[in-house]
């Protein structure tokens, strides 16, 4: 009997995380993307942390008030462009409603969940195959100087602690020496929370290092393959056209990121998935300038990575459609903000070394990602999961693996599926 074939659209993080365990489990995959080389989307250059600390989705109670008062504000770390909004404005009023209180905390614990069993699933990963992305088992220190929101911060992480995630609150001298770069800051600070079992990893390392393994454990790899239309037989999704000409499956996966919702619309599906704009900055750093441990500094709304030699300055979410263009003032905007985080970085730097980037992640309107089967026999979806695709890869990928094989998943798909 020849082993089921499935075709996984998209090679970023969660695409490849996906055809690796699909093949794991001995189905036949295809990987197939639009770009020459996997990691190429909002995979490539993310702000490099892994944490199911931070697993509240976006739209938080109040955030309505903040897309206005930043409408427009190229300085602000939350930015809508009004000329986004004709494209947007569907997928912006289930946005907002699910920022209800109720609804924001139960979406978040759900992501906890899947955020805690992700990382899980990664650490067996790593033991097996020892892939090479500057993973560092570090935690993430969380900084804090208006006291009101380190209230809120620890009374949602204490909300986290049945999802398996653990904290410790530190003060600003506990802070200071641990971390040594924050300590001219120190002053400053009311707190910090510690969150000693999350992770830092380079996530285009990873995913290139994986679709290598995957490639050596036989999944076929189609770069610069572009999908146009599926194929159905009596309803059922049995491949896709491409640019390369005709593919033949047994069931697809979309793992597209923001472009997945136009290809959906083909089948009369509606994926409530809009695409955010980020920005990072790779700065090659000798050691006596870079933190020790990853830092999220709430006030300034920016993360700091230790990465290999190198330090990933990310931070800002601009709605701004689909729009790639770099724009050097959101560039500048996070590396002044990681000044105020870090006064001791150097005042300049070398221009040929320094790595601005871009990248539209796909956010689900509900701030869950989006996956397992739909309605069209067999389609799947894998996707959706915004900031934290990169901490979700291989725990959506297991679950989508379940869900093609029929089997039960190891958490309830149900808060996933479209």
């Amino acid at each position: 009997m020849m082993p089921m074939h499935v075709i996984v659209i998209g090679a970023g993080v969660t695409g490849t995380a996906t055809a690796w365990y699909l093949r794991a489990a001995g189905i036949d995959v295809t990987l197939v993307d639009a770009a020459d080389l996997p990691a190429r989307g909002a995979s490539a250059a993310n702000g490099g942390m892994l944490h199911a600390s931070h697993a509240e989705p976006w739209n938080a109670p109040g955030v309505s008030w903040d897309l206005l008062r930043y409408v427009g504000r190229d300085s602000s770390p939350l930015l809508l462009r009004p000329r986004a909004l004709p494209g947007i404005l569907p997928w912006g009023i289930e946005f907002l409603w699910n920022s209800r209180r109720s609804r924001f905390e139960r979406n978040t614990l759900h992501n906890a969940r899947l955020a805690e069993y992700a990382l899980r699933q990664l650490r067996d990963l790593q033991r097996q195959l020892q892939l090479d992305f500057q993973f560092v088992e570090s935690g993430i220190l969380k900084i804090f100087q208006d006291p009101e929101s380190l209230r809120r911060n620890r009374s949602a992480s204490q909300a986290m602690a049945d999802a398996g995630v653990r904290f410790e609150d530190w003060d600003s001298e506990r802070v200071a020496a641990e971390e040594p770069a924050l300590a001219p800051i120190a002053h400053r600070l009311c707190g910090a929370l510690y969150f000693p079992d999350d992770a830092i990893g380079n996530a285009a390392a990873f995913t290139r290092e994986l679709a290598t393994a995957a490639q050596h454990a036989g999944v076929r790899w189609c770069p610069n393959t572009r999908v146009t239309r599926w194929r159905l037989f009596r309803g059922h999704i049995n491949g896709v056209e491409t640019s390369a000409g005709p593919m033949a499956a047994d069931a697809v996966v979309l793992a597209s990121g923001f472009a997945a919702p136009e290809l959906l619309r083909q089948l009369g599906l509606r994926l409530p998935v809009a695409p955010v704009k980020g920005y990072s900055l790779t700065l090659d750093l000798p050691e006596v300038w870079r933190p020790r441990l990853p830092i999220i500094d709430d006030a300034n709304k920016v993360v700091l990575t230790p990465l290999g030699g190198q330090l990933r300055l990310a931070g800002t979410a601009e709605f701004t459609g689909t729009d790639l263009r770099l724009n050097p003032s959101r560039v500048a905007n996070v590396l002044a903000q990681c000044r105020r985080t870090l006064p001791r970085l150097p005042e300049y730097f070398d221009a040929a070394t320094m790595e601005p980037w871009t990248g539209l992640r796909p956010m689900s309107a509900r701030g869950t990602p989006i996956l397992g089967p739909t309605r069209v026999p067999g389609l799947f979806l894998n996707t959706g999961a915004g900031h934290l695709g990169w901490t979700f890869a291989c725990g959506s990928a297991c679950l989508l693996r379940d869900s093609v094989l029929g089997v039960d998943p190891a958490l309830p798909l149900d808060p996933f599926l479209l």
